[in-house]
């Protein structure tokens, strides 16, 4: 009797096992195939940037080809809603970005929601936006800049690459936390917004420093701040905006996510991977030429930062009154 239950709790032990020791075949196995990752922005875009040294870098370790589909609109929920459809078997992965977090709240009747229906896997960048004012302000400093709007109210006009975007949100943070009034006037992109503001058609913009650094260091525009919490590594010199408006913090941030429900052992494996990247020279240096830091994390701390971003921007979005053109 001693001799069937002894055998007994070995088959049992054996048959609880199998399961896990399954998933860690798959996951030594994968990838077994191509596997897509899909940027929510145009070719040539910071997104589309990033996932494109991110995914050479996961072909090289992984021995497949880790390709990049491009597909821009509606603020990156087409990409997004095709990740979240797609089977949760670590071939579809998705380039998460500030653009989703803010389309979160931003577009009605999604049909995915960004925190329930997306896996975090791993958290790449963040990128610095910066303050700029057209020379013609007389304003030096972010006080400065501040008492300027509120002594010309409905005057200073605040350019963006389109309503909902990036800098229009940034700014839209800081007039809700400063009390100053700005006139919106949004762009189809980034360029033509700068073009606008080195001709003095618009005064302040809060993008993103790689589109606009080269205007910087021509004297061309005038830069105030950065928006992060932290001084910028490419313009050191530039205090942060929360030095002067405590507590303002934006930032764009990138990061990778899968269809949830995606094996654990999979995404952990891709974590890893990319964690490895994050500290290579080479891929750091890229990454750092994009005006951004690297971020490097857990699966549960990009969940995290993603979360909180949904919720911060929830706010913005609403104190803006904005809505989808």
């Amino acid at each position: 009797m001693k001799l069937f239950r002894r055998r007994f709790l070995q088959l049992a032990g054996a048959t609880v096992a199998l399961p896990g020791a399954a998933c860690f075949a798959w996951a030594q196995s994968y990838p077994s195939r191509p596997v897509r990752i899909v940027s929510t922005s145009a070719a040539g875009g910071t997104n589309d940037i990033i996932a494109r040294q991110i995914g050479q870098w996961l072909s090289d370790r992984l021995g497949q080809p880790f390709v990049i589909e491009n597909r821009p609109g509606a603020g990156g929920n087409i990409a997004a809603e095709l990740a979240a459809r797609a089977p949760p078997d670590g071939y579809t992965l998705l380039m998460v970005s500030t653009s989703l977090t803010i389309g979160a709240t931003f577009y009605d009747n999604l049909n995915y929601n960004l925190v329930r229906d997306i896996a975090p896997v791993a958290s790449i960048s963040r990128e610095t936006p910066i303050m700029l004012v057209h020379p013609s302000v007389p304003a030096k400093t972010v006080p400065e800049f501040i008492a300027y709007a509120k002594a010309h109210p409905g005057d200073v006009n605040m350019a963006s690459a389109g309503t909902g975007s990036g800098p229009h949100m940034n700014g839209e943070l800081f007039k809700m936390m400063t009390g100053v009034k700005m006139v919106h006037v949004p762009y189809r992109g980034g360029g033509p917004a700068l073009i606008d503001l080195l001709a003095g058609q618009v005064q302040v913009m809060f993008p993103g420093t790689t589109a606009s650094i080269a205007y910087i260091r021509a004297g061309r525009l005038r830069p105030l701040a950065v928006t992060t919490a932290t001084r910028s590594q490419m313009l050191p010199e530039l205090p942060t905006v929360g030095d002067f408006v405590p507590g303002y913090e934006a930032s764009a941030i990138f990061g990778v996510g899968a269809p949830r429900n995606t094996p654990a052992e999979i995404v952990d494996r891709l974590n890893r991977e990319i964690n490895a990247a994050l500290v290579d020279p080479t891929v750091k240096a890229r990454i750092v030429g994009t005006c951004a830091s690297v971020l490097a994390g857990s699966p549960a701390d990009f969940g995290r930062l993603i979360a909180e971003d949904t919720e911060k921007w929830a706010k913005v979005v609403k104190f803006s009154g904005s809505k989808p053109e």
